[in-house]
């Protein structure tokens, strides 16, 4: 969000002076994982008028409780969008084709639009098409995201800002490491809290509990077997 403010060229609250009134800018973030909803917040501080979109239903609550604009089609598929795990699944042919209806005309109106949307194991879905980017005002700002895998939007240039048209796609790569210390930190915690799972304290030793969830959803391979679910080689016909 701090990159597209600083692309975008105008205020982002309304401002009221004696030259005239400043519209607020409108924000629309595409994808509410933890960099969608970090993104809302930092967009609403900034004075943004602020939408988002998820095809996980439970996103909607997160998003409205942080003063946002809910935007989804939310029909049948979309209340069972999610997997156990809390990520986004794929939909269907037919759903994205509505989804994308609703995203287009809303897009039109917007001034800065931020897409996370990732689903793992696969390429990241096509949000943004050319004629949506097209129909975009002058002097909007796309941040795409998920560039490294692809990108949400057509036209994004991996490790590059892309002029198309009036409109400016930044596809910076490696957005964690623009903020190095930040990112190293957490990143650190992450693998010390994964590792303390498996190590017994007071024995001061390696302790692996092969029935926790994070070590069976980790294990690729135990005794000399592939034991992981996703990599265990396919079975003749």
């Amino acid at each position: 969000m701090i990159d597209a403010a600083s692309e975008y060229g105008r205020a982002l609250p309304m401002m009221m002076t004696a030259a005239g009134t400043v519209p607020a800018a409108k924000v629309f973030i595409m994808g509410v994982g933890v960099a969608g909803l970090q993104a809302i917040a930092t967009a609403r501080r900034l004075g943004a008028i602020v939408t988002a979109t998820d095809v996980r239903p439970a996103t909607k609550e997160q998003v409205e409780s942080l003063g946002a604009k809910f935007l989804a089609v939310e029909d049948e598929e979309f209340k069972n969008a999610q997997t156990a795990g809390g990520y986004a699944k794929e939909m269907s042919k037919e759903y994205q084709a509505k989804q994308a209806a609703l995203v287009a005309e809303h897009i039109k109106k917007q001034d800065i639009v931020i897409t996370t949307a990732l689903i793992p194991g696969r390429p990241a879905p096509k949000l943004i098409s050319a004629a949506m980017v097209a129909s975009m005002r002058p002097g909007s700002v796309i941040i795409d995201l998920a560039v490294e895998r692809g990108g949400n939007v057509e036209g994004a240039k991996p490790g590059h800002v892309a002029q198309v048209g009036a409109v400016k796609i930044v596809g910076h790569l490696n957005v964690a490491g623009r903020l190095p210390a930040s990112a190293s930190a957490l990143y650190a915690k992450n693998l010390l809290t994964f590792l303390d799972t498996m190590i017994d304290k007071k024995e001061k030793k390696l302790a692996v509990n092969w029935d926790d969830e994070i070590v069976k959803g980790t294990l690729l391979t135990r005794d000399g077997a592939i034991v992981h679910p996703n990599f265990k080689p396919k079975t003749a016909a």
